[in-house]
């Protein structure tokens, strides 16, 4: 296939990364919150702990759309998957942002395990990011005259 007809999917796969990174950062800052409350036996506002499941749900939406054009934009241009790094970078982001959202669901006071799990793959998640941030700028650079 021509790549000008994958010109829209790379747009749309350009703006859903930008906003998965900002996400990221949006979760960040609610998380460290939330722990700092916990923390300090204070507590949070009513809003914080929807607004963080919310944000981390459109995250968890961001990657795996980011999932299905990266595929759908391979195969149309390659005809196959695995032509760089970028494929496994993917699918680790995938892993831990579904690991982090299923284990946020847990977590409780009878499940201690549950947010030791949610905030180290978060942490790991930040590495996730930058190893598929570098992977796929050398992938768009194979796309660009």
């Amino acid at each position: 296939m021509d790549l000008p007809s994958f010109l829209w999917l790379w747009k749309i796969a350009a703006w859903s990364m930008g906003l998965s990174l900002l996400t990221y950062v949006l979760l960040g800052f609610s998380g460290i919150w939330m722990l700092n409350r916990r923390l300090s036996k204070r507590p949070r506002p009513a809003w914080l702990r929807p607004f963080h499941y919310i944000v981390g749900a459109i995250l968890v939406f961001l990657v795996l759309l980011l999932l299905a054009i990266g595929v759908v934009g391979t195969l149309g241009y390659y005809g196959s998957l695995g032509h760089s790094p970028h494929l496994v970078a993917g699918l680790l982001v995938v892993a831990l942002a579904l690991t982090s959202a299923i284990s946020a669901t847990q977590i409780n006071p009878k499940r201690t395990w549950a947010r030791s799990l949610h905030i180290a793959t978060n942490l790991l998640l930040f590495s996730g990011f930058v190893f598929v941030t570098l992977t796929g700028w050398t992938v768009v650079q194979k796309y660009l005259p």
